[in-house]
């Protein structure tokens, strides 16, 4: 019969044990991680009216700027484990912060380059690897503070990249004909230390804020003193010698716990995470030229600056919808997900492959719109696909490791769209690039799937 104290011991464990709340404080988090979507990725997207002006002022190629996109994205991915592992040692919100401050630096350092060099190492490397301190962090504890409701809440987090997108987009062609590209990037740095903000909005989920009583710290010495064999006293030899013996492997299983809480490298082993992973590196390819070169390229059809840049926030609107909208059919569970996601992916390389036609400001506004819709409808679950490949306790390294997998599409999907768009003289070959990538994803998700019913298979055959 267990004792009085014993029982204390696990009724106080079980109150520092914290379910995710589904709501509550979720949801000052959930506005931080909206508002770092918009800060990180949806400044990206817009960043297609500094590329523009960009390729004018330096008279360099389509293929040397877009390596200033292509570096913050491949630098957000590799950095994203770093990230991760950083946020486990110290805190989620110290991490943040530092990385605001350091997306702050690197665009108002970029405002005073001279060559695109200098706009790699600043805009492309600095900021880059401080929005990766501010994205991951914050993404992974979304995935702590929603469970039932994690495919909305992700869907509404990402949400921020359109609303920004669709505000920013606007605001920095007129900062740009007003201050030309470095007093409008020099603005950009100043928005950027909102990040800072939205680290201070971030509270872990279940760390005790006291030590156990004196007895209950008193009980658990005497259980593991309890759980120890007893030998008599001719034994003590070998009894201090086990001692030394189980003391260096608890100190060893000490140290390998603390390398898995930090970076869990494990995840490489897992078939399934891999495959998933190989299906980010394709889409990474696809996911960021359209964004980048939709403006230059409905310049190039003779469409008006103002009217160009519309087509990115009509783009971000119906982006906005795709996220919430289908978003919330994931949460109904009415397909599996990996299914939702694949018919997604689908569409959205079949959209790209068709950009090419049009040419009217009408025709690239239907193209924009239905590109935005689709493109939500991916981006609102892939996170939540992770989440179910590898568990929601490993979902923060799961996710620093697919971003430094993903990383090599992000690098090179800009900069292979943009030698494709030199060699052939038009930007819609850019797009036919992007529609290609994805579509290849998308096997990589069939494949996935079959694996899924494969193990689902067998589970139900261990059963019986």
């Amino acid at each position: 019969m267990d004792s009085p104290l014993k029982s204390g011991t696990v009724q106080y464990r079980q109150q520092l044990t914290v379910g995710p709340p589904d709501g509550g404080y979720g949801w000052f988090i959930l506005l931080a991680c909206f508002l770092v979507f918009g800060l990180t990725f949806g400044v990206i997207k817009a960043f297609g009216v500094f590329y523009m002006e960009i390729h004018g002022y330096f008279e360099a190629t389509a293929t040397g700027t877009s390596w200033i996109t292509s570096i913050a994205v491949a630098t957000i991915h590799c950095g994203a484990p770093m990230a991760s592992a950083l946020s486990a040692r110290y805190s989620h919100r110290a991490v943040v912060m530092i990385g605001g401050l350091l997306s702050c630096v690197g665009m108002v350092a970029g405002a005073y380059t001279q060559n695109l060099v200098q706009l790699y190492i600043t805009v492309g490397l600095l900021t880059g690897f401080g929005y990766a301190l501010t994205w991951t962090p914050t993404v992974t504890m979304v995935g702590w503070y929603f469970e039932k409701r994690r495919p909305m809440a992700n869907a509404l987090a990402s949400a921020g990249e359109c609303i920004i997108t669709f505000l920013f987009t606007p605001l920095f062609q007129l900062l740009v004909d007003h201050y030309s590209w470095r007093g409008a990037m020099l603005v950009l740095g100043g928005l950027q230390l909102n990040l800072c903000v939205c680290g201070m909005l971030l509270r872990p989920l279940n760390t005790p804020t006291k030590l156990p009583p004196k007895e209950v710290r008193e009980e658990e010495g005497d259980l593991t003193l309890d759980a120890l064999p007893q030998t008599k006293s001719s034994s003590e030899g070998t009894v201090e010698r086990t001692g030394k013996v189980q003391a260096q492997k608890a100190r060893k299983a000490e140290l390998w716990s603390k390398v898995l809480h930090y970076v869990d490298y494990t995840l490489i082993t897992n078939p399934r995470f891999m495959v998933y992973s190989m299906f980010g590196v394709f889409a990474a390819l696809g996911f960021f030229a359209p964004a980048l070169f939709l403006v230059p390229y409905a310049r190039s059809q003779g469409v008006d600056e103002y009217q160009a840049t519309a087509l990115m926030s009509i783009s971000a609107v119906l982006d906005l919808t795709g996220r919430v909208f289908f978003g919330w059919v994931a949460n109904l569970h009415l397909v599996e997900m990996v299914q939702q996601l694949t018919a997604s992916v689908i569409l959205l390389g079949i959209v790209l492959l068709l950009c090419p036609l049009a040419s009217s400001f009408l025709e690239l506004a239907a193209f924009s719109s239905a590109y935005g819709l689709v493109y939500g409808a991916t981006v609102s679950i892939h996170i939540t696909v992770l989440a179910e490949v590898v568990g929601v306790q490993r979902l923060g390294s799961a996710l620093g490791f697919f971003m430094l997998i993903r990383s090599s599409g992000g690098l090179l999907g800009p900069p292979i769209a943009g030698f494709l768009i030199d060699k052939m003289s038009d930007y819609g070959t850019g797009f036919i690039m992007a529609g290609v990538a994805l579509l290849i994803s998308a096997l990589f998700l069939l494949l996935l799937h079959q694996m899924n019913r494969r193990a689902q298979g067998s589970a139900r055959t261990g059963h019986v």
